[in-house]
């Protein structure tokens, strides 16, 4: 029943008794005015009027009583219709209940059915998920096992079955890189000639990826080669995140040309041979401290957010032309044994160059130093060339060693430089800047004063 549909009273059967008295009392009704018009007719004169009064009076007596009985007759029948349509209304009710029943019974299977449907349907999902988790794990088990295999060849088949393991499946994407990355970081045997090809492979797994144009890019997976043995590794046009390779040893020639760093690129103590960072665009900071380049190194034209490469080391000829360099960046305590060039770079942020050895020619020209410049206790071994360099902060050469020609042709100085200490030997070909005060120390050495 509806919380809101009143209570239906019960329904009494009438008693006979009560039609019995019914009928009684219309009959001694009819009687009582028929005694009553009786004696009123006897009490006229005339025998003919008293007949006729007697007549009407019983008339009257009996209208009275088929009146009471018909107006008890219409109250029966009153009763009857009242009973009819409550009966109707009853029905009409019980129906309604019975049919609110059969739907909240009909819902409830209904929702039973479902609930049971989704049940099937999360563990059929489930099982599915399992399965294939299962195989994954094999598969995955299986190519590891054969990375780890004696034979080179085995070891091939491992690096491509994880490749194709990683290609079908994105969530396993980090833990292939995560575990050839973990592979090259091993020390590679001695007693395996094919070990070098073994280990392009797997650099050429990993760069393959690695390209954002490819249709073969994973993205965002993390380099960690932290200390790995890398020969001929090309990392060019690739996109780095958070790439380590810090004492890492690049054997061979390596490329980082036209690739992207996002996040940190880390080379610190790391070891190079012949390397290409020409195009490198990198919006972190890119950390080469103490690390020894052994061949040559060319950064041509890359983008550096932040540079530090302190007490570094470049054994031959390294090229900064056309770099432009964001944050603050230093050379402090690197040594350049070949000839170094910064043509034409820019720098946005402040330049330490203290301490700084240059073996060979350092060519700064047509370099735009927006931020203050330090060249404090710097070691020129060859010419210095800062023609056309344009200082638009402070610029400091103090106590700076110049072993060969110096020369700052035509150079803008927003500010007089500082050159106090600073020493050059005696050369006719040195262009100092306006304004600077040369003594003559001995017979081999210049001392400069500020003017």
């Amino acid at each position: 029943m509806a919380a809101d549909e009143p209570p239906e009273r019960q329904l009494r059967v009438m008693p006979w008794w009560l039609v019995l008295v019914g009928l009684l009392a219309a009959v001694a009704l009819g009687w009582l005015v028929l005694d009553l018009l009786l004696t009123e007719a006897d009490r006229a004169g005339q025998p003919d009027t008293r007949a006729t009064l007697r007549i009407d009076a019983i008339r009257t007596g009996l209208t009275v009583v088929a009146g009471t009985g018909g107006g008890l007759a219409l109250l029966l029948a009153a009763r009857r219709q009242w009973i009819a349509e409550r009966a109707q209304r009853h029905q009409e009710s019980v129906a309604a209940r019975d049919q609110a029943h059969r739907d909240r019974v009909q819902a409830h299977a209904e929702s039973v059915a479902e609930a049971a449907q989704h049940q099937q349907d999360r563990q059929s999902r489930s099982a599915e998920h399992d399965a294939a988790e299962r195989r994954l794990t094999e598969l995955y088990t299986r190519a590891v096992e054969l990375l780890g295999n004696d034979s080179a060849a085995v070891r091939l088949g491992g690096l491509h079955a994880l490749e194709r393991l990683g290609q079908d499946n994105q969530a396993q994407r980090p833990t292939i890189v995560a575990v050839l990355c973990a592979y090259l970081r091993m020390p590679p045997p001695h007693d395996e000639p094919r070990e070098t090809e073994v280990r392009r492979t797997a650099q050429r797994v990993l760069t393959r990826h690695l390209r954002a144009d490819d249709a073969d890019h994973w993205p965002g997976v993390v380099l960690d080669l932290t200390g790995a043995a890398l020969v001929d590794f090309d990392a060019a046009g690739c996109t780095l995140v958070d790439a380590d390779f810090r004492r890492a040893v690049f054997a061979g020639t390596t490329s980082f040309a036209g690739a992207t760093a996002r996040g940190q690129l880390l080379f610190g103590a790391a070891v190079v041979g012949d390397v290409v960072f020409d195009g490198l665009h990198a919006d972190g900071e890119v950390v080469l401290d103490e690390a020894r380049f052994g061949g040559s190194a060319s950064f041509e034209g890359a983008a550096f957010d932040g540079l530090s490469c302190r007490r570094s080391s470049f054994a031959g000829p390294t090229s900064f032309r056309r770099a432009t360099f964001g944050q603050p960046t230093s050379f402090d305590a690197t040594r350049f044994e070949d000839a170094a060039s910064f043509q034409e770079a820019e720098f946005l942020g402040a330049l330490s160059m203290e301490h700084t050895e240059f073996g060979g020619s350092a060519s700064f020209r047509g370099v735009r130093f927006t931020n203050m410049a330090l060249f404090r206790w710097t070691v020129f071994g060859a010419e210095a060339l800062f023609d056309t360099s344009r200082f638009a902060d402070a610029a400091n050469f103090g106590r700076a060693r110049f072993h060969s020609m110096a020369s700052f042709r035509d150079v803008h100085f927003s500010r007089p430089p500082q050159v106090d200490q600073a020493r050059a030997v005696i050369d006719l070909g040195h262009r100092w800047p306006a304004g600077t005060v040369v003594k003559r120390l001995d017979d081999e050495w210049l001392l400069l004063v500020d003017g």
